[in-house]
């Protein structure tokens, strides 16, 4: 048996042989390290509204070039980019873009409106390096960065970019262990990227918890996490997006308007700023 070396970018510690790609299909053994296989390798490329992050308390009406490419170490069967977040390097369309590539496009688009990079569509941490290194390039040129991430992801990484992102919105999926189960994850490790960016003076923070009928939707869930996040800060704004069937999730219906406004009312109680979306 070929010995193992193991990835440190999330509690799944996939223990990978050379060459063996991990869970996420995003980082690979290589020369005795784990390394981001999907480096530069952009699968989409859109200057979006700040808004659709969704971000609605940072630089209100602007916009930002947003990138993804392939993979994520969470496996959702409600995701709504399983296109590129299920994908790995062989299942979709990419191209090489060095992170000079991309600052120098963010830069020559600020004219229309861009004010930064947002790392999003797929699961930027599973790449994180590219993040990283993208994202100090970005700052020296004075442009923002943005981070939509399911936050599922190692103190140490996280340590290493968190100080270059200006604005966040991490994907609280929900707020037991249970559904963080029935979606490949560990509810406390989200938790804890989400302190530390709420403790993080120069990153703005929004959450978002799409909510699914019968699964996440519970008045007293969604209570306990509005109750966890204005323990952290009440001013952190918090969205509650309407649920529609996709992906391998096909067998409920559409969230209802009315249970996501009602729901909500539930997160007001705790904090003032609560969003809803696809509704």
């Amino acid at each position: 048996m070929s010995e193992r070396v193991v990835c440190p970018v999330c509690p799944r510690a996939c223990a990978l042989a050379e060459g063996q790609l991990g869970l996420c299909h995003a980082r690979r053994a290589r020369d005795g390290r784990v390394a981001d296989d999907n480096y530069g390798r952009v699968t989409s490329l859109a200057l979006d509204p700040i808004e659709k992050k969704p971000l609605a308390q940072f630089r209100p009406g602007s916009l930002v070039l947003s990138v993804g490419s392939y993979g994520c170490n969470l496996r959702c069967p409600f995701c709504q980019n399983a296109s590129i977040a299920c994908a790995g390097p062989t299942d979709v369309p990419w191209r090489e873009m060095q992170p000079s590539e991309l600052v120098e496009l963010a830069e020559s688009v600020r004219g229309q409106g861009n004010i930064g990079i947002a790392f999003t569509y797929n699961e930027p941490l599973v790449g994180y390096e590219f993040v990283r290194n993208t994202a100090r390039l970005a700052h020296e040129r004075g442009l923002v960065n943005v981070l939509v991430s399911n936050g599922f992801v190692n103190p140490g990484p996280l340590a290493e970019f968190l100080p270059l992102i200006d604005a966040a919105n991490i994907d609280l999926k929900g707020f037991t262990q249970a559904f963080y189960d029935f979606v490949g994850g560990n509810l406390e490790t989200v938790k804890r990227t989400i302190v530390a960016m709420a403790a993080t003076p120069t990153c703005h923070l929004e959450v978002t918890t799409l909510i699914i009928p019968g699964m996440n939707d519970s008045e007293q869930e969604i209570a306990a996490a509005a109750r966890w996040l204005a323990s952290l800060d009440p001013s952190i704004p918090y969205h509650l997006t309407r649920f529609f069937p996709c992906h391998k999730l096909t067998d409920r219906p559409a969230t209802p308007v009315a249970d996501v406004h009602r729901l909500a009312d539930v997160a007001r109680r705790y904090l003032p700023h609560v969003y809803t979306g696809n509704c």
